[in-house]
């Protein structure tokens, strides 16, 4: 019986041996799998596995879409990628930090304050930037990201005399950088408090920023509108009072024909007293400010509620991200939906439930690869960590069994023949 418990354990200890050693295998058949249709975003994306490899861990290349959940092996918001091989990988988040900026060819994660760039084709993260950076959008053609940085004094003092020494309420700068070169400039947008959202034009020559223009603005989410050229010099071509009902959609805001800027408006309670489920309640549409003038332009289209921005567009169709309006958040579950001039929404991503911040690449969303096959996460694409934590057990009772029946035998008289 002990030989035979022996064999046994010594067998299973081997078959997961050649499981943690056929994990990379594993992981690029998820490429082999479905490398010929890698090119689309996927209709439906779901839960990792707790034991999912981050990206540092496993690099599956460049992502065709990222979304952000608590439902992760950290219990608090994480990145998840969707690769173009169908490969799930986490971007695990430092404490409080906000979600970051996937460039336009899915290859990098911009992340927020920290000034990091990471790679998701090859796991190597690395600082490129300084910190206090929150980037907005990438420019068209994915070398310079427009973020902002507040100036704030963050710890207020005072003198002898009981002055206040400093200034918790300076004029925040908007920033172009590079994260590849490590360079950094102003762009002179006017005086802004602070700033809540940027848009590049689609040949690049021009953006639109949108934030509050003084403390007392700020108070009550009261926001304007200015269009620059990045490059410098001649201030703002026009700016726009969006009040306290219109924001701008988000960082693909620019229509792609360049003629016209949109932006999220909204019926119901508005202001910074108004409770979760007013805001929840807000029945939002979607209006059009001409390019060249920032006069109203066109007619706007209704969208309903439980609307956070344009990530892109289908040709003359913006799609939006809506965030279904449940009590509990992490009941809420994001959806991507493409919406006609008529007003019909054809949904194109769901998330599972829990998940928001949804992000496709630039260059995904450019050709409206849209209708890719649905993706699942592959148990087996897990750091090698969990094969060694699952395999050495067995190898370790086996190795002891096998000595101790060694040692029986040594002891055992040998029968005379």
């Amino acid at each position: 019986m002990t030989g035979t418990r022996v064999r046994r354990s010594a067998a299973l200890g081997a078959a997961l041996a050649l499981v943690a050693l056929s994990a990379p295998v594993a992981s690029a058949g998820e490429s082999t799998a479905t490398g010929s249709t890698g090119g689309a975003v996927p209709t439906r994306v779901h839960d990792p596995f707790l034991w999912q490899a981050t990206v540092r861990q496993r690099p599956t290349g460049p992502a065709a879409l990222i979304f952000f959940t608590n439902r992760t092996r950290y219990f608090e918001s994480t990145g998840v990628l969707v690769g173009r091989d169908g490969g799930y990988r986490l971007i695990p988040l430092h404490v409080g930090e906000g979600h970051g900026l996937l460039s336009p060819d899915g290859r990098h994660y911009l992340r927020p304050d920290t000034g990091e760039l990471l790679d998701l084709t090859t796991g190597q993260q690395r600082r490129t930037l300084s910190t206090g950076i929150y980037p907005f959008a990438w420019s068209p053609d994915g070398q310079q990201v427009l973020g902002t940085r507040s100036n704030d004094d963050s710890v207020i003092t005072y003198g002898p005399n009981n002055e206040q020494l400093n200034d918790p309420e300076k004029p925040d700068d908007l920033l172009l950088v590079d994260p590849y070169r490590s360079t950094e400039r102003v762009v002179d947008v006017g005086t802004f408090a602070g700033h809540t959202a940027a848009a590049w034009s689609p040949s690049g020559d021009l953006v639109a920023v949108a934030g509050w223009p003084d403390p007392a603005a700020s108070g009550a989410e009261l926001q304007r509108l200015v269009v620059v050229d990045p490059a410098g010099g001649g201030g703002p071509h026009w700016q726009v009072d969006l009040g306290d009902r219109r924001i701008l959609a988000g960082p693909a805001a620019w229509h792609p024909d360049g003629r016209r800027i949109a932006l999220l408006a909204f019926d119901g309670c508005a202001g910074p007293r108004c409770t979760a489920d007013q805001v929840a309640a807000r029945i939002w549409r979607v209006e059009f400010l001409d390019a060249a003038t920032g006069q109203a332009a066109g007619q706007p289209l209704f969208v309903g509620p439980s609307v956070t921005g344009i990530v892109g567009w289908r040709g003359d169709a913006p799609v939006i991200e809506q965030v279904n309006a449940a009590e509990r958040v992490e009941d809420r579950r994001a959806t991507l939906a493409a919406l006609s001039p008529g007003g019909d929404l054809e949904v194109l991503v769901t998330a599972p439930d829990g998940s928001t911040g949804l992000a496709v690449p630039g260059d995904l969303l450019t050709r409206a690869a849209f209708g890719g096959p649905e993706r699942r996460p592959s148990p087996f694409a897990a750091p090698l960590w969990v094969y060694l934590a699952v395999a050495v057990p067995p190898l370790l009772t086996a190795a002891l069994l096998y000595r101790r029946l060694r040692r029986r035998r040594s002891v055992d008289p040998t029968p005379s023949s």
